[in-house]
């Protein structure tokens, strides 16, 4: 079974930082691009980060530029998203999704494997 756990979601301060996990099942990260989504409410989904399968390109979305980083660690096969500086328009579900090969991680409607969500929340 291809499986995808979040965690590291929380409450957090404006200015804070979190690093959320996704921790992949049944499959290896190494042939899978990663993408991480929002959803806040009343708002559609947000693709706010990605890296690529082969690990070399990751492209954010310019309301989190220079303030996300995405990364994989093969040796744990868990993907991460590095938050900094947040901002309560931050405040969302994340998630994370996978899809096999693909060259653009900025096609986000090829995500195909998607795990359940974390809550982030930024607030005084």
């Amino acid at each position: 079974q291809l499986r995808l756990v979040e965690s590291g979601g929380g409450l957090v301060q404006p200015g804070g930082s979190l690093r959320l996990s996704c921790a992949a099942s049944g499959f290896s990260l190494e042939h899978y691009a990663i993408a991480w989504f929002r959803q806040a409410p009343g708002k559609e989904q947000e693709g706010v980060s990605c890296i690529s399968s082969a690990g070399g390109r990751t492209i954010n979305a310019d309301s989190v530029k220079d303030r996300f980083t995405i990364s994989k660690d093969y040796t744990k096969n868990t993907a991460y998203l590095q938050m900094s500086d947040l901002k309560p328009e931050d405040t969302a579900v994340y998630y994370c999704a996978a899809s096999e090969l693909l060259i653009r991680c900025r096609d986000y409607e090829s995500y195909d494997i998607w795990g359940q969500g974390t809550q982030v929340t930024v607030s005084i």
